[in-house]
């Protein structure tokens, strides 16, 4: 049976963009911490803890027995990475994503994180997917349809630049659940899918590999990993659908500022 879209008043859509807020600044302490050395343990315990000092709670931690705060995803993991002990190198990528709830609504976001060894190549397929990002948002507005936004992002990603748009996983909407209706693909045909209307949240999330679009998972039971070992890149915004542009509820900026001051890190600052 089709799951209905639940449709959003003001008032809760505001209640999301707090708690989407409350994500990105979580996401912002992760890239201020975020060094050589450092371990994804020791970021999601004091991720937890920023979260619990706002009076929300960690939106993933238990989500279907998952074990963590924050999903970190390292080079060729895609998405739904369990922080571990293991010390992050100086050529690695560092997918992280992130939810919390309060007030009975959530907020969820993502960002990869370059450190300063990565190649060229691989900084390439971070600029790629982020515009991407960008280019899904501006379909996100009443009339278009989930297909346009999908097409968006698998054009410019696999069409323009060869790279694999992920099919197994796709973005959501999101409200007093975390995975609401409709599901948000990254790709898609235009015109075709659901209708946008006013009052729809949601969570649109490229997930590009260098590689092949195939993945698989790993013997722990979450971490998604790239088929062919190719590193995989992940940005994520939640928005609400608006008449003439999107209404992003989360804010990147504030992770690029952290970024900005974390001499271990490289900014990812693509152009159109």
């Amino acid at each position: 049976m089709k799951k209905p879209i639940f449709f959003k008043t003001d008032e809760e859509i505001e209640l999301i963009r707090q708690n989407c807020l409350l994500v990105s600044k979580t996401l912002a302490l992760a890239g201020s911490l975020l060094k050589v050395g450092i371990t994804g343990d020791k970021i999601d315990k004091l991720a937890e803890e920023l979260i619990r000092d706002h009076g929300a709670v960690p939106g993933f931690k238990g989500y279907g027995g998952f074990p963590s705060t924050l999903c970190i995803s390292v080079n060729d993991q895609v998405v739904h990475g369990i922080p571990s002990n293991i010390p992050f190198n100086s050529d690695d990528i560092v997918s992280i994503d992130c939810g919390v709830l309060n007030n009975g609504y959530y907020g969820d976001a993502a960002y990869t994180f370059a450190f300063p060894e990565v190649k060229n190549e691989v900084i390439k397929l971070l600029e790629v997917t982020k515009v991407s990002l960008a280019k899904a948002i501006e379909m996100s507005v009443v009339g278009k349809r989930i297909g346009d936004i999908g097409f968006a992002v698998q054009q410019f990603t696999e069409k323009v630049h060869g790279y694999g748009v992920v099919r197994e996983l796709v973005g959501h909407g999101i409200g007093q659940n975390l995975h609401e209706a409709p599901e948000v693909p990254n790709y898609g045909r235009r015109g075709k899918g659901v209708l946008l209307k006013k009052g729809m949240v949601i969570a649109i999330e490229p997930m590009i590999n260098l590689g092949v679009k195939e993945v698989r998972h790993s013997s722990d039971g979450w971490t998604i990993k790239t088929k062919d070992g190719s590193p995989s890149a992940h940005y994520e915004h939640s928005v609400a659908i608006g008449l003439d542009s999107a209404d992003i509820l989360s804010d990147h900026s504030i992770i690029e500022e952290a970024i900005k001051n974390n001499a271990e890190l490289v900014g990812i600052s693509p152009k159109k």
